[in-house]
């Protein structure tokens, strides 16, 4: 595991911005931690080469992708099996979005989207039958969701 990085609170609010828009400029940045752009570009590339900012994404609306479903399926396995099998298989279907491997009852958490509840039934059968040890599913719809950075819906 790698050693933390100090953060001061530019640092952090630099972050807090970059994470609700990727996209934002340095200058805009700047502007709002209120610093020149070239120590705030400068700051962002320590951040970027230490390893904090890993990398930079885009959200998407999975509705007008025709994926309108989103669910989360638990996944319980058996004791001996490794972690990383776990997430080498889930990661090799297309409608997982991310896993999560967990302590406690549930061994890991599996979020994905689909098109429509029979497509949903297809990819936790296929998470059963072809997933290493899995013993037991369990999984839940997404009604609403939100994320720190987006706007409240």
């Amino acid at each position: 595991m790698a050693a933390p990085v100090h953060l001061d609170s530019v640092d952090l609010q630099i972050l807090e911005l970059l994470r609700a828009d990727g996209r934002r400029t340095v200058r805009d940045i700047a502007r709002l931690v209120k610093l020149s752009p070239a120590p705030v570009r400068r700051r962002i590339t320590r951040l970027e080469e230490s390893g904090v900012i890993t990398g930079y994404t885009i959200t998407t609306d999975q509705a007008r992708l025709g994926q309108g479903l989103q669910a989360v399926t638990e996944l319980r396995f058996t004791g001996d099996t490794d972690i990383h099998d776990i997430v080498e298989f889930a990661s090799t279907l297309p409608e997982v979005d991310e896993v999560l491997t967990l302590t406690g009852d549930v061994d890991a958490l599996v979020r994905l989207h689909v098109d429509n509840v029979d497509e949903l039934q297809k990819v936790v059968n296929r998470l059963r039958r072809k997933g290493v040890g899995v013993l037991q599913t369990k999984t839940l719809i997404v009604i609403a969701s939100w994320q720190r950075g987006a706007p409240v819906p």
